[in-house]
């Protein structure tokens, strides 16, 4: 897609102002490193705004760290660890983080005026500072409430940084640099998004041996514990003692996140042997298109974390009129008010009782997903996400333009 394209949804004065900051980068090279091109929200925006960002003729570019599989359980850990998940934590994986974020500094050229590093994998490459470039950290999960040892540890390569970015006021904690809030978004045009016909909807289901023949409630995200898909099966087992509906639990696969055996075998455990439970992990090549279709088949999508970034499964599913319950955590509330724009919740019952409210009361399910897809378009679009980014470039370098535009 072309940034022109956007204006149609976002009107002609968004897209002026985009061109207009984009001129005052053009001498800027952008460099955004994270730890995998598929999967999660982190590759999936990075994949749709570098491209935006060259279109506006912005140098940027967006390079992969590689690591083998025992640095990204290190990694993973602490990301529970940042979460407030309660880890076993040991010197031998500071260690282990240790050793190789030296490899990946030494594999990893640098080449940006302004680095832009996401997440704790690639954090280590702070150490490659020079003169004259800028270095970003950008948080995408909660560490609010982390585990301090954790934290501690991480902090010292953090406060490297020239300046570090959250999702929400509430996500971060006290640091000795600037922070920055940014929200993510999601891209409209892409195949994940994008308008569908029936017939794509039902080839897609299709696929899966899904049928439209009863309600569906849907959660999509990764198989994480932090997603709490048993709370979620928990909840649809409350829901079905009442109303005959079904099922979908749709998770891709992710190089940097080995806990996600172990999470399906609990899954598939607990659900046992009802056929009106889907499990399903999605290729690669049908991923988007699929979660897409699933989605929009939905009566009621479905996001019962315990913990959560800002949670861009929610935000597709609110641009696509979905009615939508979801836990009050991480960046949820910023994407959902309650009674308008979808149902919050706290507990498994809590969940059942707002889907059968949902399933029993169409005409309202239909008033908060039309009022959710605007509340999606003013606020967690592209084009929003693209503004905040090239303003916080320009600041780096030229505090005072920021003052004149």
């Amino acid at each position: 897609m072309k940034i022109a394209d956007y204006e149609k949804l976002v009107g002609k004065d968004i897209i002026y102002e985009l061109t207009l900051l984009a001129k005052k980068l053009k001498r800027r090279k952008i460099q955004c490193i994270n730890s995998t091109r598929v999967g999660g929200g982190v590759a999936e925006i990075l994949s749709r705004l570098i491209p935006l960002l060259n279109d506006l003729g912005i140098d940027a570019t967006w390079d992969v760290i590689t690591a083998d599989t025992d640095y990204f359980n290190v990694t993973k850990a602490f990301h529970n660890a940042l979460h407030g998940r309660k880890v076993d934590i040991n010197q031998s994986m500071f260690d282990k983080f240790l050793s190789t974020g030296k490899n990946i500094l030494k594999n990893t050229k640098i080449y940006g005026d302004i680095v832009f590093v996401h997440d704790p994998q690639p954090m280590m490459l702070v150490e490659a500072k020079g003169r004259g470039n800028k270095w970003l950290w950008r948080c995408h999960v909660d560490v609010s409430q982390p585990y301090v040892e954790v934290w501690e540890f991480l902090r010292k390569f953090i406060e490297k940084y020239d300046s570090s970015i959250f999702s929400s006021p509430k996500f971060a904690s006290k640091l000795d640099i600037p922070q920055f809030l940014v929200a993510p978004s999601i891209d409209p045009f892409s195949e994940k998004n994008r308008d569908l016909t029936k017939s794509e909807i039902d080839t897609a289901l299709a696929r899966y041996g899904i049928e439209r023949n009863k309600p569906i409630i849907t959660q999509v995200s990764r198989f994480d514990y932090l997603k709490d898909p048993i709370g979620v099966i928990d909840a649809y087992r409350l829901v079905k003692k009442y109303i005959d509906c079904q099922l979908i639990l749709a998770g891709n696969e992710a190089a940097d996140d080995p806990e996600m055996d172990m999470v399906y075998r609990d899954i598939m455990q607990h659900k046992g042997d009802d056929p009106d439970i889907h499990v399903l992990l999605i290729k690669p090549e049908n991923n988007d298109l699929d979660v897409n279709a699933i989605q929009r088949a939905s009566a009621v999508v479905v996001q019962k974390s315990i913990r959560e970034g800002f949670a861009l499964t929610v935000t597709e599913a609110l641009w696509k009129e979905r009615p939508v319950v979801a836990s009050a955590v991480g960046g949820i509330p910023l994407q959902i008010s309650h009674g308008h724009s979808g149902l919050l919740c706290h507990t498994v019952g809590g969940a059942a009782l707002h889907i059968r409210e949902l399933l029993h009361s169409p005409e309202y399910a239909r008033q908060l997903g039309k009022n959710a897809k605007e509340h999606v378009r003013r606020n967690f679009l592209s084009t929003r996400h693209l503004r905040d980014y090239m303003m916080l470039f320009l600041y780096l370098y030229n505090p005072q333009d920021i003052i004149y535009l």
